[in-house]
């Protein structure tokens, strides 16, 4: 007998048995590809499940509004409708296709009804795996099951030829082997080696997607330190060296040593030179928000403490700062900063007149409230007394000497 699944456990897709029977299952017109299967498989938890069928688009969306599910045409030209199961869920659905031609970023796609055609222009054997959703039975072209047990990343058929269709692949190797891996196949890698200034054809929103993605799998540290090595990202991202994967690898001891979750941003930020952040955040397009951490995370903690820095500048940017500088960010992580227990209102009501002498009093008061580790309410209306004092004081002196005509 050979290998099968039980798709039926991935229950949190209710109604994805129901829509592959729509779709012809039980008459072998339809069967789940791809992550979900290969996931499955591995024994990691499935995020989202695609289904592959022999139905033109038309006749896919035809059926499922027969069906009463919700059909959203998001690809037509490539045969992608995506169906929306009752609980909300997305389920892809792609008619079974094979390249007329590609040019490295886009690719003239024509349908078929071959399973093994469909699977011939799949990226990596252990994504060209389909399953049966009556039965489970796994159907294998390409030998994907024995690279899967292996742990191996292997192009389909000619590597040199899948780089060439799609570019992209260069980087989505080292980041399925980043993920998936054990020793890395070497036609493979030889491809991408030779191929690696097809990387300047992209378009470099999909170089960050792949970056950002491998950057947080769990041999992030030795894959990109091979890409380095190997010059794969010299055409694209010349600023990441050597230096950069050590900084890296710090990082991620680091983050591991504190419990603290892989970030994708601050894994970026610790391969780059500072002075590199701000144009490698535009030049890979990043958003407003993930170029202003990216270029914060290597600024420097001060001498607030920690969370003196949480409270100037965010928890989460604290948190890359201290990892990043070797600190300890234990104090920062789950605290909120709390708000300061004053108002101007309070100053004024000590005396202080209205307008910009209060707000500058009220930022002395708070700098000795956050040196001081933000104690309690009682220890603020001090600081305000105090801050008040001082402020009169140097008022009055100053009206005593400008009315006695000392300069």
């Amino acid at each position: 007998m050979g290998v099968t699944i039980a798709p039926d456990r991935w229950d949190a897709f209710a109604g994805l048995a129901d829509l592959a029977m729509v779709l012809g299952a039980d008459a072998g017109q339809a069967r789940y590809v791809g992550g979900a299967v290969r996931d499955t498989l591995l024994g990691i938890p499935v995020a989202d499940v695609d289904i592959a069928t022999s139905h033109a688009p038309e006749a896919v969306i035809a059926k499922l509004r027969d069906a009463g599910i919700k059909a959203v045409p998001t690809g037509l030209a490539h045969g992608t409708v995506t169906a929306v199961l009752a609980s909300g869920q997305p389920v892809e659905v792609t008619t079974l296709r094979r390249d007329v031609s590609t040019d490295g970023r886009h690719a003239l796609v024509a349908f078929t009804d071959d399973w093994r055609e469909d699977a011939a222009r799949r990226d990596f054997t252990m994504n060209a795996l389909y399953a049966d959703p009556a039965t489970g039975a796994i159907s294998d072209f390409f030998g994907g099951l024995a690279d899967l047990a292996a742990r191996r990343v292997r192009f389909i058929g000619d590597p040199l030829q899948r780089i060439a269709e799609d570019h992209l692949r260069i980087l989505r190797f080292f980041r399925f082997h980043a993920r998936f891996g054990d020793a890395i196949d070497a036609d493979g890698l030889n491809a991408c080696v030779a191929r690696s200034r097809d990387l300047m054809a992209l378009s470099r929103e999909r170089i960050a997607g792949e970056m950002l993605k491998l950057l947080v799998t769990s041999n992030a540290v030795e894959v990109v330190g091979l890409m380095v090595e190997r010059g794969i990202l010299l055409s694209v991202l010349p600023e990441i060296d050597g230096e950069g994967c050590a900084r890296l690898a710090s990082l991620a001891l680091r983050e591991a040593a504190a419990g603290i979750a892989p970030d994708a941003i601050r894994r970026l930020a610790a391969l780059l030179p500072p002075e590199a952040s701000e144009g490698v955040g535009a030049r890979l397009k990043l958003s407003n928000a993930d170029r202003k951490r990216l270029i914060g995370a290597t600024a420097g903690t001060g001498d607030e403490g920690p969370r003196g820095l949480a409270y100037r500048v965010g928890a989460a940017q604290a948190v890359d700062r201290l990892l990043i500088t070797g600190q300890d960010p234990s104090t920062v992580v789950g605290w909120s900063p709390p708000r300061l227990p004053v108002s101007g209102g309070a100053l004024v009501a000590r005396g202080l007149e209205k307008g910009p002498v209060v707000a500058q009093a009220l930022r002395e008061v708070e700098r000795h409230w956050v040196a001081e580790g933000f104690p309690d309410a009682a220890r603020v209306d001090q600081l305000a007394d105090v801050v008040a004092a001082s402020f009169l004081n140097s008022s009055s002196a100053s009206a005593s000497s400008t009315s006695s005509g000392r300069p």
